[in-house]
């Protein structure tokens, strides 16, 4: 039992080992020597748990997509009107980023590795189908297309992680991700253009109405006036 609990926490080490490697370095820029070195323990010792490198970075996309998973779980438990629920996930997804190694290395490795499963298929699938009920019951403007909306959040998404890999490891102080993609998202609600009228080039600006809802020191989501 001793032995086996040892071996339990060592494989783990080294699934945070390589996280941190692959978040940094990239799956080329990666080598078992380095994460083995990381942990403390031998190669022989890493290979043991993992046969290859190939095997290891397949673990580290695996805990970045349940850490995923598990967080998603959460935020569908709250009884909240679908479009709140999306931005709401947005936001986790962006502070997840910030926050978990193994979730930024499932990102960059499923960019990396050609047959790897893309960290999107955890929670895409489900915030278009969010964005279909919210079409459906009439949470968004009839020309906001749930394909369209589901375009704009990977977009926003991506756009948070490329935000965090250009600033993390440097000296200087950022701002969070989460209050950037919470500011763009009251953007995005309310909208750019000016209505006014036929000379506007979109039509009307406003595509959905609602007051910033705190939900906590981390979250903040566009209310629509549905529960």
């Amino acid at each position: 039992m001793v032995k086996q609990e040892r071996a339990m926490r060592t494989r783990e080490a080294l699934v945070r080992a390589a996280a941190s490697e692959f978040d940094r370095a990239g799956y080329e820029g990666t080598s078992l020597s380095r994460i083995s070195k990381s942990v403390g323990v031998s190669i022989g010792a890493v290979t043991f748990h993992f046969s290859s490198k190939s095997e290891l970075a397949d673990a580290v996309q695996q805990a970045g997509r349940s850490v995923t998973r598990t967080a998603v779980e959460g935020v569908l438990a709250e009884p909240r009107s679908a479009l709140r629920v999306v931005v709401d996930l947005t936001l986790i997804l962006a502070q997840l980023m910030e926050r978990e190694p193994s979730v930024r290395a499932a990102i960059r490795l499923s960019r990396e590795r050609p047959d790897a499963v893309p960290w999107s298929e955890v929670w895409l699938p489900t915030v278009r189908r969010l964005l279909d009920e919210a079409h459906e019951t009439g949470q968004l403007r009839a020309a906001a297309l749930p394909a369209d909306v589901t375009t704009l959040v990977e977009y926003l998404t991506s756009g948070a992680e490329a935000y965090l890999r250009s600033r993390m490891g440097s000296d200087m102080a950022f701002e969070s991700a989460v209050a950037q993609l919470k500011r763009l998202w009251h953007v995005a609600i309310a909208g750019v253009a000016v209505d006014t009228g036929a000379h506007a080039p979109c039509g009307p600006a406003a595509a959905i109405t609602g007051e910033p809802v705190v939900l906590g020191p981390s979250a903040v989501v566009v209310g629509d006036g549905r529960q």
